[in-house]
């Protein structure tokens, strides 16, 4: 294989117009799951760094009252 690099310019994508719905359609479908995951992991994330706060008693550390 070369070392050379080939710079690629696309110019046109010839797709039919329901075609593009369906794929946008897919595509918004499949990003639900994906959301849910990642709300899930930032859930965990919020409830795991509070239980580790709570666990070595860093809540003065984090405290934002006077």
């Amino acid at each position: 294989m070369d070392k050379e690099s080939q710079n690629v310019i696309i110019t046109d994508v010839k797709m039919p117009f329901i075609s593009m719905v369906g794929f946008m359609i897919k595509w918004s479908l499949a990003s639900i799951p994906a959301t849910i995951i990642f709300t899930l992991v930032v859930v965990g994330l919020w409830f795991g760094a509070g239980f580790l706060i709570d666990m070595f008693g860093l809540q003065d550390m984090f405290s934002f009252t006077q």
